[in-house]
């Protein structure tokens, strides 16, 4: 009689619900894209590379471009992303820098330094492997407010939340 009782208890608490909450905005599952490039740098590309963005990712203007280049792997397996810029210092106090900017259409991928980029090596210009994520983002609304006008302040703050409240001690 105990078990059936302890069960009783059990179900009940579990079936049972609180109150609803207020209703919400239906949410919206919004990813960012990656893909990869394999870019070789060269006196022809002027040392440079316009990667596009592919045709089934739209991006718009208020998205965040990153651009990782593959730095190695662990045990030979994980690989290690580095975000650019990435700079290179060799021991004579010279520089080499991977840098990219970018528009809504694609990436330029580039080097740059004080360095005399026709020396560098095959590591640095050949097969170099770069991830680039496109992060969507909105641009945020203005806030036109004199900060110093507290009643502006406290109206505008008002106008975007009806239940904001000043606390006062």
């Amino acid at each position: 009689m105990k078990k059936l009782i302890v069960l009783l208890v059990c179900v009940t608490l579990l079936s049972c619900e609180g109150p609803q909450g207020p209703p919400g905005l239906n949410g919206v599952n919004i990813l960012g894209n990656v893909f990869e490039a394999n870019v070789n740098f060269n006196p022809n590309n002027d040392y440079s590379a316009i990667v596009p963005f592919p045709n089934n990712i739209q991006v718009f203007d208020s998205d965040i471009v990153m651009v990782y280049l593959l730095d190695g792997q662990v045990n030979g397996s994980a690989d290690i992303w580095t975000p650019l810029p990435r700079s290179f210092f060799f021991n004579d106090g010279l520089q080499v820098v991977y840098n990219f900017d970018h528009t809504s259409a694609d990436v330029n991928l580039f080097l740059d330094g004080n360095i005399n980029l026709n020396t560098l090596g095959p590591a640095f210009t050949n097969n170099q492997i770069f991830r680039i994520a496109i992060l969507p983002a909105n641009f945020a609304e203005e806030f036109n407010v004199d900060i110093e006008d507290y009643s502006q302040v406290h109206q505008t703050l008002l106008s975007q939340d009806p239940d904001f409240k000043i606390l006062s001690n």
